[in-house]
């Protein structure tokens, strides 16, 4: 069982300074939550000890990759059993375009994050990967058209 760590307010200002720059040197992070170097060091080692900082990320960027066509699809499956969750997910592990895969809960059982080239790439990606797949039902997909506000790190 996890159990929710306690959070005051200089670890919180710690996450949000790391979640905008994951690559603060300590001596900056320190300055900017007003704390020692030391004292800095020792919440962030702690964080990261208790699980609240899982690890650091490139923020990439899609139009530089080639990847510029992004889209959200809703997945719903014929059979709603392990076998066919279980299967469903590891083709979305080896699917190199899926850079998200979530299990939810309403109407459909998942939501994915697509990135790929261009419509022509998600065609391919949608007809020859998704439809392959004998336990999906339906699929919705919403095409994003831009990002004002994205934390993902």
């Amino acid at each position: 069982m996890q159990f929710m760590i306690s959070l005051d307010e200089i670890d919180r200002k710690i996450l949000r300074a790391l979640q905008q720059d994951g690559r603060l040197s300590n001596l900056a992070l320190a300055e900017r939550v007003g704390l020692s170097p030391s004292a800095c060091l020792r919440r962030v080692q702690g964080l990261e000890g208790a699980g609240v900082i899982q690890g650091y990320r490139a923020v990439l960027s899609s139009d530089k990759l080639g990847t510029g066509f992004i889209a959200y699809l809703s997945v719903g499956l014929n059979q709603h059993t392990k076998t066919a969750q279980l299967a469903f997910e590891q083709a979305m592990k080896a699917a190199t375009q899926v850079v998200e895969c979530h299990n939810t809960t309403g109407s459909v059982e998942y939501l994915l994050r697509v990135e790929v080239a261009d419509l022509s790439a998600y065609k391919h990606f949608h007809t020859e990967i998704l439809g392959a797949l004998p336990q999906v039902d339906r699929l919705t997909t919403y095409v994003v058209m831009g990002s004002p506000k994205d934390m993902r790190g």
